[in-house]
C-alpha cells in the first residue's frame, strides 16, 4: 500500500497525521493525493458545500503594513477608494440580495487594525437589523478585537469571526510588522471564548515554503478551527509583493489536498485569488476543497454566485451550512 493510502487509513481510524506525515505528502503523486483527499472529504463531510460572500464594509487607509494588501496606507496602489463604515441600509440591502441568490453566509469585512468601540456599536445595530430582516448567517472580520467586543457582536446576532493567520508563525514577520502572529491567535481565542465560531486560513504565494503552509494549518488545527480559507496571492501593483510569482493550479491543489489530510472534517475554503485560476477552482474542489467565497473580493473581482452555483451542481455538491456549525 502507498504512503497516501496508509495515511488515509490512519485518518479513517481516527488518528491525526503529523507534521512529518504531511511533509512526506509533498513528494507523492498529485493525482493519487488529490483523489484520496476527495475521498476523505466525502467520508467526513459528504457533499456539503459551504458558500459565503463578503462585503467591504469599511475601505482603505489601513494603518497596517501587510505587504499583500491594496488597502494599506503604506503603499501606493490603484485602490484609492476610501470610505467609513457602510450604513445599516447598505449592509442590509447586500445581505438581502445575497440571500435571494441562495447564499447562506454573509461576511462584513472592515479595513484597519481593529474597529473602535463606537464603530462596533454602529455595526452591531446593522447586524441586528440584518438578522431581523433575513435568515442569512452573519460573519465578521473586524480586526484584533477583545472578548468583550466579541460578546457584543455575538449578542447582536453574528455567528462567526474571521481572522486569517496569513502565514506560519516563523514567516509572519516578513509579511507584516505592525501587528503580530500572537495577536491574531489571541483574537481567535477571544472569539471562541465569546461563543463564536471561527474561520482562519492564509495566503499562498507570499514567498513562504510548503513547510510554512503546513505549520500554519497545524496551528489552525490546534485552535479548533474548521473553516479554513485558502487565498492565492494576486500580486497587486504598488505592494511589495507585486512581482511575486502566482502559484500554479497544481500547486494550489496540492496545498488543498494536504490541508484535507490535516483537517479531515474541515471546510477548506477557496477564497481570494480564485478568479485567476483558469478553472475557477474546479480541480481544487475535486482535491478536497468544499467551501468558497463567491462574488467579488475586497478590492478585486471574483466569480459570480450564479456561475459558482452551476459549477457546484455539476460537481454534485449541495450548498448548505457546515454540519458542525455552532450557530
Amino acid at each position: 500500500m502507498s504512503l497516501v493510502s496508509d495515511l488515509k487509513e490512519k485518518i479513517y481510524s481516527g488518528e491525526e497525521i503529523t507534521r512529518e506525515d504531511a511533509i512526506k505528502l509533498l513528494e507523492e503523486p498529485l493525482e493519487e493525493l488529490a483523489n484520496a483527499a476527495d475521498e476523505i472529504r466525502s467520508k467526513f463531510c459528504g457533499n456539503a458545500f459551504d458558500m459565503c460572500t463578503i462585503i467591504n464594509g469599511k475601505c482603505g487607509k489601513c494603518s497596517e503594513d501587510c505587504k499583500y494588501c491594496a488597502q494599506s496606507a503604506h503603499y501606493h496602489t490603484a485602490c484609492e477608494e476610501t470610505y467609513p463604515l457602510l450604513s445599516t441600509e447598505e449592509l442590509l440591502e447586500q445581505a438581502k440580495q445575497n440571500e435571494e441568490r441562495g447564499v447562506l453566509r454573509y461576511s462584513i469585512v472592515t479595513s484597519g487594525k481593529r474597529l473602535s468601540d463606537k464603530e462596533i456599536d454602529q455595526v452591531c445595530e446593522s447586524i441586528r437589523e440584518i438578522k431581523r430582516k433575513t435568515n442569512i448567517q452573519v460573519c465578521v472580520s473586524f480586526g484584533l478585537l477583545n472578548e468583550e467586543q466579541f460578546r457584543k457582536i455575538k449578542e447582536a446576532g453574528a455567528s462567526r469571526v474571521h481572522c486569517n493567520l496569513e502565514a506560519s508563525k516563523s514567516f509572519f514577520p516578513q509579511v507584516c510588522t505592525t501587528h503580530t502572529y500572537e495577536e491574531k491567535v489571541e483574537t481567535l481565542k477571544a472569539a471562541k471564548r465569546a461563543g463564536l465560531s471561527v474561520c482562519s486560513g492564509g495566503i499562498m504565494g507570499l514567498g513562504e515554503t510548503m513547510e510554512d503552509r503546513i505549520d500554519m494549518v497545524i496551528d489552525i488545527r490546534e485552535l479548533g478551527v474548521k473553516s479554513i480559507p485558502v487565498n492565492l496571492l494576486n500580486p497587486i501593483p504598488g505592494t511589495p509583493y507585486e512581482k511575486n510569482r502566482v502559484l500554479t493550479n497544481d500547486e494550489l491543489c496540492r496545498i488543498v489536498a494536504i490541508y484535507r489530510f490535516l483537517i479531515p472534517d474541515g471546510f477548506i475554503r477557496l477564497a481570494g485569488g480564485r478568479g485567476i485560476v483558469g478553472d475557477r477552482g474546479e480541480k481544487c474542489f475535486q482535491s478536497g476543497a468544499n467551501a468558497a467565497i463567491s462574488g467579488d473580493m475586497l478590492t478585486t473581482a471574483g466569480i459570480t454566485v450564479e456561475t459558482d452555483m452551476k459549477l457546484l451542481k455539476d460537481l454534485n455538491f449541495e450548498v448548505r451550512l457546515e454540519k458542525n456549525e455552532a450557530d
